[in-house]
């Protein structure tokens, strides 16, 4: 078993040589959401643009003996003008990510999706939580956790692209990507295993790219190769995955703070398929859990622009 953190200390190592990000911190109006920001940015990770009501930013960061010297801070009267403002910086390309304060996510993601003024692109904006699990030997992504409630087969090719577009980040050439049920075989009283079954044959026949998708799988064999061989499954991903595409938001969620609570893993999340990625923190996460969440936005900014660069050359 590795030491706890560890991969999330890798992750985050893997920002030292790039260049900090500017990201819009969306209603940082009490101290857990404010000293996430304030200590990213002394982390070197990000370049902080706290976007609320200047006077209550300032009031809480003197409460908490948080230094706000060198960040700069647009003023907005409450949650909802500040959502629209921090997505208003990212869509004039004033900073390439964004970061919940102390809002609620529908207030955020109200704004990102708006159809006018918003950050839609052709993608389904999806979650992943990119957990560190003590017991694994590197982080693993789960997906979507946080946004889409019920998700639909269609929802579904977009979650599970997005998701794999993010292990092309981490360096995962061809990630293993399970489809999960309460079983391995396709079962026409689940519904769940019937839409991995058609999950992956769309990745067979190119409508998804970029990993080896297989499913329907349980959690024990899509993550423990001796499971999956107790059950004589003969699969690439089974045992080996790197990414768990969950039935819907309930499951998700269930599986992700199970995994915190009784499992001791540490929770990183971020919001694809918008213009820029999108940080989400909990009051509750870790200072490394923060921090990784902030890395994983780094890193996914840096490649964008990588990706930029070439297609304009």
């Amino acid at each position: 078993m590795e030491p706890k953190h560890e991969k999330y200390e890798r992750l985050i190592a893997r920002c030292a040589s790039l260049e900090p990000v500017a990201c819009a911190v969306v209603h940082p109006c009490d101290e857990s959401s404010l000293r996430a920001a304030v200590e990213a940015a002394q982390a070197g990770l990000i370049r902080p643009v706290l976007v609320g009501p200047e006077t209550k930013i300032k009031r809480v960061a003197a409460d908490a003996k948080l230094d706000l010297a060198g960040l700069s801070i647009v003023d907005a009267p409450h949650s909802e003008a500040a959502a629209e403002a921090a997505v208003r910086l990212a869509r004039e390309g004033k900073v390439e990510a964004l970061m919940k304060g102390s809002l609620h996510t529908d207030e955020l993601m109200a704004a990102v999706v708006k159809r006018e003024n918003g950050m839609r692109t052709n993608r389904r904006i999806s979650h992943c939580f990119v957990m560190d699990v003590p017991s694994l030997e590197q982080a693993l992504i789960i997906t979507d956790c946080a946004i889409n409630i019920a998700p639909t087969l269609q929802d579904k090719v977009h979650i599970i692209q997005n998701a794999i577009d993010l292990a092309h980040v981490f360096g995962r050439t061809m990630p293993r990507v399970a489809i999960l049920s309460a079983m391995e075989t396709v079962n026409p009283n689940v519904p769940s295993t019937i839409e991995a079954g058609a999950l992956c044959k769309m990745a067979d026949r190119g409508q998804i790219t970029g990993g080896i998708v297989d499913g329907p799988l349980a959690v024990d064999n899509a993550i423990n190769l001796t499971a999956a061989r107790i059950k004589r499954i003969e699969s690439p991903v089974a045992g080996h995955a790197d990414i768990l595409v969950v039935p819907d938001l309930e499951a998700g969620n269930m599986l992700a703070k199970s995994l915190t609570f009784m499992a001791g893993a540490d929770a990183a999340g971020i919001v694809l398929g918008a213009r820029v990625p999108i940080i989400l923190t909990s009051r509750a996460d870790s200072l490394i859990a923060r921090q990784a969440s902030c890395a994983v936005a780094v890193l996914i900014a840096h490649s964008r622009r990588v990706q930029f660069e070439k297609a304009v050359s």
